[in-house]
């Protein structure tokens, strides 16, 4: 549990450091090869990061001791609502006692039922983790490609030769 959220928040202020430095960056200053490199290893950190450790580790911490959440355990885990509630309130949705919610599986008015183990629960976790990070990976790019720019702002483009010099004569 402290790996999970310990490798979960180093990739929240890791991400945050690269929008700091990108808001104090001019748009267009030319880079170094230092700070390419730099910059190339940082975001493969940050990338290892959020695809490889942090879904590895909710896994692990998931499968270990503590959850303990295997494919024989039928319900939906209700975390620390126990608490709230009373460990002898039982009923068709939920057992105090197992502390998960539809304990017999959820049933559609007595026509059947869907039986939800905890591995289930796991494996859409960790899907979900994916992705929230593929959007927030797509919306870093963009906001990085965007970065300097006002929303109204549309400079005049000036026109260019195909060589990319900017054309003297007026067409």
């Amino acid at each position: 549990m402290v790996a999970f959220f310990g490798s979960f928040l180093a990739l929240i202020i890791a991400g945050a450091l690269v929008f700091l430095y990108g808001r104090h960056r001019k748009v267009g200053t030319p880079i170094t090869w230092g700070e390419a490199i730099v910059g190339g290893i940082a975001l493969f950190g940050i990338m290892f990061l959020a695809y490889g450790i942090v879904p590895d580790l909710f896994l692990r911490w998931a499968d270990g001791k503590t959850l303990n959440w295997r494919s024989d355990a039928i319900g939906i885990p209700a975390g620390p609502i126990n608490k709230i509630l009373s460990k002898k309130w039982n009923s068709h949705y939920y057992s105090g006692e197992r502390n998960v919610f539809f304990p017999n599986g959820v049933t559609f008015f007595g026509r059947g039922r869907v039986k939800i183990d905890k591995q289930k629960i796991r494996d859409l976790v960790a899907a979900t983790l994916y992705i929230v990070f593929l959007g927030v990976h797509m919306f870093a790019w963009t906001a990085w490609q965007k970065r300097g720019k006002k929303a109204g702002d549309k400079a005049a483009i000036e026109p260019v030769s195909t060589y990319g010099r900017p054309l003297v004569k007026k067409a």
